[in-house]
């Protein structure tokens, strides 16, 4: 199992503010990441070590945000103020999911500012909506010196930290999770209200570890 990356949707501040205040916390600078024209969302990007990365995200006022359902999830949680949404797995086919979801992967889509185009499909955001500790399933299509993870970070991802059951998600995922993956420790803790992301512990080159 790849993990590939993380959400955190941006406050009532906006994208920019959200992006630059995380960038301080964790002395870094995110990167543009473009606007998602199926979504309906635009983003910041934080490269990290291990072909993982952070997403910032926030929905814009835009006719796809109201039909796609990544667009209705985004708006969901700007709505409770922001933070982290959840976590993606990247998978060579998503086939199989499909047919334990019984439905099909959507496309997306994302234009690079300079105008390059970056492509996938994904599957499972219903279940994140419904539950926010499950992830959801990508697949990219694009060349890879295109994607996120080929943008090797100086930021080591060091712990998730989840509100939920281990059973649960090993039960979505279809394949056991241990303590660590891919040098990444998952933390499950009994769910208090809300289940999903409660913290993700990062290590830095400048700040040393950063809890967000």
């Amino acid at each position: 199992m790849h993990v590939d990356h993380l959400t955190f949707v941006a406050g009532p501040e906006g994208l920019k503010v959200e992006a630059a205040r995380l960038g301080t916390k964790l002395g870094v600078q995110l990167k543009d990441g473009g606007f998602h024209p199926r979504f309906g969302t635009r983003n910041h990007i934080l490269p990290l070590t291990g072909q993982h990365y952070i997403e910032v995200v926030e929905v814009l006022d835009h006719p796809a945000a109201d039909k796609a359902i990544y667009g209705q999830a985004v708006r969901a949680r700007s709505k409770l103020g922001g933070g982290w949404m959840g976590w993606s797995v990247a998978v060579d086919e998503l086939a199989p999911y499909e047919k334990r979801l019984n439905r099909e992967s959507v496309p997306g889509s994302r234009h690079f500012p300079d105008g390059r185009l970056l492509e996938w499909h994904q599957i499972g955001i219903k279940g994140l909506i419904a539950d926010p500790q499950l992830p959801y399933f990508i697949h990219w299509e694009s060349p890879d010196n295109l994607e996120p993870i080929q943008l090797e970070g100086v930021i080591r991802l060091d712990t998730v930290e989840i509100s939920g059951s281990r059973d649960r998600v090993e039960d979505w995922l279809g394949e056991p999770i241990p303590d660590q993956i891919e040098g990444i420790n998952f933390e499950f803790t009994s769910p208090n209200g809300h289940p999903g992301i409660n913290a993700v512990i990062l290590d830095t080159p400048e700040k040393g570890f950063v809890r967000i």
